[in-house]
């Protein structure tokens, strides 16, 4: 059965009566699914209609999706605002108001008043008012005689004119975005909310619970998820932060399902998805593979190495860190499994048998023959010419991204040549807002942990990445501390005015004359000018100009595949615009002798607890719960579910999006793929590829039973679409 998914997938066939696993794949755009998408979905067991799912003639689901932060995905449930999210997406918020004293990484935190919600500047929730095709006016005039520079130019003033006179209210704002490598456009109405706070996280014991050990893996025991509120003006319009602000009133918020999923229900997943390259040629996908992500995956696994020592031993450096470093090994764990997907399903062997039945279908048509002869193999070789420089990329920016003092140093050197270009006297107040922006930095910097890294990882560097490469000035450096990564950590952190917010606010509060020259003089500085100029020269310029050829012929390609495979239902890449995708719940075989269920259960919490363990500590309340099998209305033939997987599509960006079920009820919370299965980004595989989710009966007996808080259950609406009924909630006596 398996080789005939696999066929299917490969052929593209479209499949409308009979459901198998590669009808899983695809993001799709929700105000499409109608014409797209609604009888395939209603075949596999959807009970509402596309235009319950998106509508802007009424609440619809979509009106209780937003992105959070711009980074994850949110949803309202209930009529006072409150919005769910991942921990992990929450996290950055959650260790802002966490201190020693207040330690609500550790000990979770639950508002238990609209009062007592924590405010966070900058955070916002956006919601899509509506999504229009624009594509005919974004490309009127764009000929075929314009090259890449004055096709973008035209494009450009294209967009400026649909966008000032796009129908929106004055709150409003609009968006425009490529789809299918620019060969399409579309565009989003918006409203962003930027009064959003606190109102509740579970312990990271819970919220995080497995940590980089289990971190893409499956089974997973994962609680993933806290709780925000919106807040609007009086009008219900959005408004900055005050205290005067009310919960928002939304259009729709999502209805809880306390009957939970069983193997092969249909299951959807709405969100705002980041990023993949579905549709990239076979040298592409090889060159991902084996080239930059080994690279990424080297960089980063000696400075984790490093951080993940220094936060076992102190607690300071562990709250410190804790952000910094989730975020550095999630990247890091997904690339390898990226890696080993491909590999285990043949990726790259299937990709080459589909560019075969691509060259078959433009040989076999004089027009297309014309119009596409011979544009693969010139994209696959563009490809070629761009590895040593793609390679030598993703090492100097996973380099300055992760040694934090280059990563301070680039900020400077940015920083004087955005006074250089905006003129001298504007140096005081850019010096300012950067130094106001830069404070927070330091509060969550060690600088044994940084010096440690620094020397791991220009080792790597300068070991790794060619002489020609790297460029004369940064090489001469690295030769004058005797090609040694402790010795020229030692020069940088002994010498440096970047190790500490007072010493870099002195040398900037200098006249810029000074700072100017001797920024030159400052040894992070001065080798993060050296090998900032030599990858600009050596690899950034060269690669760049193969890049722009790849961006021309890879627009081509993505019309000619549509063009040629007429058989084939083609989905946009994900832009981190709002996307729905859907699958069904059911477990999956990564290897020989290894079954997988699709649900984890509290059971599983506890066989992995250590005591006193950073990742499987378990709070010693849901040991008593779990002890006497205290779940109320939560649990399942004496089982607490916790998590559980389907076919969903999913990407970064999904993070904290909502699984629903056949009539649009909130089921879970989505927060990771499988391991095996993170290659979905560039070569999704329905045998392997497999979303998590945290259950969301877990997360109410998270949120009533072992944090007391429920009074969030209360403004909730429970029901049993099983059964067809609400349920009403058990309020606590008085």
């Amino acid at each position: 059965m398996r080789q005939t998914f696999k066929l299917y997938l490969l052929l593209g066939a479209l499949i409308a009566t009979h459901i198998s696993a590669s009808a899983t794949e695809g993001m799709w755009l929700p105000h499409l699914l109608g014409s797209l998408n609604e009888k395939e979905m209603k075949g596999m067991g959807l009970k509402i209609n596309a235009s319950d799912i998106y509508n802007v003639n009424k609440g619809s689901l979509k009106d209780a999706i937003v992105s959070f932060g711009g980074f994850c995905t949110g949803e309202i449930i209930s009529s006072k605002g409150l919005l769910l999210t991942n921990h992990h997406c929450g996290y950055d918020a959650i260790q802002k108001h966490t201190t020693l004293e207040n330690n609500y990484l550790d000990r979770g935190f639950w508002a238990r008043t609209q009062r007592e919600e924590l405010p966070n500047p900058g955070l916002t929730a956006t919601f899509i008012v509506r999504i229009e095709d624009v594509t005919k006016q974004a490309l009127a005039g764009v000929g075929g005689n314009l090259d890449e520079r004055g096709r973008q130019s035209a494009i450009d003033k294209n967009l400026a004119a649909i966008k000032s006179s796009a129908k929106k209210e004055s709150w409003q704002e609009v968006l425009i975005k490529p789809f299918f490598e620019a060969n399409q456009y579309f565009l989003f109405v918006t409203e962003t909310y930027k009064d959003v706070r606190l109102v509740g996280t579970p312990p990271s014991s819970i919220g995080k619970f497995g940590a980089d050990t289990d971190n893409w893996m499956w089974p997973r025991h994962t609680g993933d998820f806290s709780m925000f509120r919106v807040y609007a003006g009086k009008d219900n319009k959005p408004a900055e932060y005050s205290l005067e602000n009310v919960p928002l009133q939304p259009k729709h918020f999502l209805p809880i399902s306390l009957d939970g999923v069983a193997e092969n229900d249909f299951t959807m997943v709405f969100g705002f998805p980041g990023r993949t390259n579905e549709y990239l040629p076979s040298r592409a996908m090889q060159l991902t593979v084996e080239g930059q992500d080994p690279a990424r995956v080297g960089v980063r696994d000696a400075a984790l190495k490093v951080i993940d020592g220094y936060m076992r031993k102190d607690s300071q450096i562990k709250i410190q860190y804790a952000a910094k470093q989730a975020s550095m090994a999630n990247a890091w764990k997904k690339w390898i499994g990226e890696m080993q997907g491909v590999q285990q399903t043949g990726g790259i062997q299937r990709k080459l048998a589909y560019e075969k039945r691509f060259t078959e279908g433009v040989q076999a048509n004089p027009a297309l023959r014309k119009e596409y002869g011979g544009l693969l193999d010139s994209l696959n070789k563009l490809y070629d010419d761009l590895a040593p420089y793609a390679v030598a990329r993703d090492y100097y920016t996973e380099l300055v991204r992760n040694t934090e003092i280059l990563n301070m140093a680039n900020n400077v050197v940015n920083l004087m040549q955005d006074v250089r270009a905006k003129g001298e006297a504007e140096y005081p107040a850019l010096r300012d807002k950067f130094l106001a922006s830069t404070e927070s930095t330091f509060k969550n910097y060690s600088t044994a942990v940084d010096k440690d890294v620094t020397t791991a990882l220009l080792d790597l560097y300068f070991k790794e990445v060619p002489s020609n490469k790297i460029g004369g000035e940064g090489y001469q450096i690295w030769m004058e501390t005797n090609k040694d990564g402790k010795t020229t950590a030692d020069n940088i952190f002994s010498k440096s005015a970047l190790t500490s917010y007072d010493a870099l606010k002195a040398f900037l509060s200098r006249p810029y004359a000074t700072v100017a020259t001797d920024i030159w003089k400052d040894p992070a500085t001065r080798l993060l000018i050296g090998l900032r100029n030599g990858y600009a020269e050596l690899v950034s310029k060269p690669h760049d100009a193969i890049q722009s050829d790849i961006n021309r012929l890879q627009r081509r390609y993505m019309q000619a595949q549509m063009d040629v495979l007429k058989d084939r239902r083609f989905y946009p890449d994900a832009n981190s615009t709002l996307r729905l995708t859907y699958g069904k719940v059911g477990g999956y075989s990564p290897r020989d002798a290894v079954e997988y269920d699709f649900m984890t259960t509290l059971d599983g919490v506890m066989e992995k607890y250590k005591p006193g363990d950073y990742e499987f500590d378990v709070p010693e309340k849901l040991r008593q719960l779990h002890a006497s099998k205290d779940y109320g209305q939560y649990g399942q033939n004496g089982k607490m579910p916790v998590c559980f997987i389907a076919s969903n599509h999913t990407t970064g960006g999904n993070s904290g999006s909502p699984a629903l079920d056949a009539h649009g009820n909130l089921i879970g919370l989505n927060f990771d793929r499988t391991w095996e299965g993170t290659m979905s980004d560039i070569n999704y595989d329905a045998s392997i590829c497999r979303n998590i989710m945290v259950d969301i009966r877990y997360v109410l007996f998270v949120v009533d039973k072992f944090a007391g808080a429920t009074h969030l259950v209360e403004e909730m609406k429970l029901v049993h679409p099983k059964k067809s009924k609400v349920v009403p909630v058990r309020r606590k006596a008085a």
